[in-house]
């Protein structure tokens, strides 16, 4: 008679315990991680010799709103004036810095790339002023990606013996097709679109004077 009152007198118990279980919080969704993936072979700097003038690649900015890590997106349909983040998605590191590592990349195929005060040389500047994937509908999106470029010749960077010279500004957008309509969707778009700026700008650089 004793096993029975004790089942009875435990049957409560582990009725609290299920109900505590029931209450815990799911566990939370991981963050998912991007970067602008590996540089192809094909794309890497050669080694031996350049033929470009060196430039100085100072450190690229961004407006407020996308100088953090989010990814970040805009419903055109609804309010194209709003940026919103994906919860569970995000950058390695701010866009810019991104972009940035991806233009020294193209830079090097033609020239020596410097930082900041290693050499009296052009200088060129960086701001981005646009990186979002935009819905244009719940199911189709695309990736805008604006640069503003500006170049300081040397003289005006702190060279000596120059004329001086007024700095160039020009801006570079490029828009690609998310292959999907989601955060991954839009990072490949986004990357693709950055590589098809930075591009751009490379080959602006190219017909200035840099002297």
């Amino acid at each position: 008679m004793k096993t029975p009152l004790l089942s009875f007198r435990l049957f409560p118990l582990a009725l609290a315990l299920l109900g505590g279980c029931a209450a815990l919080p799911d566990k939370p969704l991981p963050v998912a991680v991007y970067d602008f993936g590996p540089v192809s072979a094909a794309a890497a700097p050669p080694a031996p010799t350049v033929a470009g003038l060196p430039v100085v690649l100072a450190e690229a900015d961004a407006l407020a709103a996308l100088d953090a890590v989010p990814v970040l997106y805009r419903l055109a349909y609804a309010d194209v004036f709003e940026l919103r983040p994906y919860a569970q998605a995000r950058w390695s590191m701010p866009p810019a810095h991104l972009v940035r590592q991806r233009l020294r990349t193209r830079l090097e195929q033609d020239r020596p790339v410097f930082e900041a005060g290693q050499a009296p040389v052009a200088q060129l500047k960086l701001e981005l002023e646009e990186f979002s994937q935009v819905f244009d509908a719940p199911d189709r999106s695309r990736a805008l990606v604006r640069l503003r470029a500006t170049l300081i010749p040397p003289a005006a960077a702190g060279g000596r013996g120059a004329e001086r010279r007024l700095p160039v500004h020009q801006v570079f957008s490029a828009e690609r097709p998310a292959p999907s309509a989601d955060a991954g969707g839009g990072v490949r778009a986004l990357t693709a679109a950055s590589d098809a700026a930075v591009d751009a700008l490379a080959q602006w650089l190219g017909r200035q004077n840099l002297r």
